[in-house]
């Protein structure tokens, strides 16, 4: 039976320097901080009945183990997978091992209008919507499109 956001919830993955949101170049993050993303999904995921399981990390192997969690445990993934976007193929083939789950990616800034090797993301080869260029109001754009995909899921 698949989850609900009644009975799972959504997890809210951070990557490398995320941590420092409010603090590294506001000029292109803003200032909100990391707190501040938090309790924006956290309220984003109220208005769906469910909750939000937020974590951070500037260590590779440790978002892969939460993805590897996520399987058994959430409802959906969230991730901004941050630099590892562009590099890292283990977050990919560990997404890729979330048959069912939707997972969108997120991007404060847009990856885009920024340096050519910010372009190309492998995550976005696995994820069901990318949300790139539109501030923190990203991650709430997310958890929407999640809690979106999971009604679908149980209503189809």
């Amino acid at each position: 039976m698949p989850r609900t956001l009644a009975t799972a919830p959504i997890l809210v993955l951070n990557g490398p320097n995320l941590n420092l949101l409010g603090q590294r170049q506001p000029e292109i993050y803003g200032s909100d901080t990391l707190a501040d993303v938090e309790a924006l999904c956290a309220k984003t995921a109220a208005a769906h009945g469910g909750t939000v399981d937020c974590r951070q990390s500037n260590h590779e192997g440790e978002l892969i183990d939460w993805i590897h969690e996520a399987r058994t445990e959430h409802a959906g993934i969230v991730i901004n997978p941050a630099a590892y976007s562009h590099t890292s193929v283990a977050l990919l083939d560990a997404l890729n091992t979330c048959d069912g789950l939707p997972v969108i990616e997120v991007h404060i800034s847009n990856i885009h209008h920024r340096e050519e090797f910010r372009h190309h993301s492998y995550v976005s080869h696995r994820a069901d919507g990318v949300i790139a260029g539109c501030g923190v109001q990203g991650y709430a754009f997310a958890v929407e499109r999640v809690a979106a995909l999971v009604a679908a899921r149980r209503d189809g």
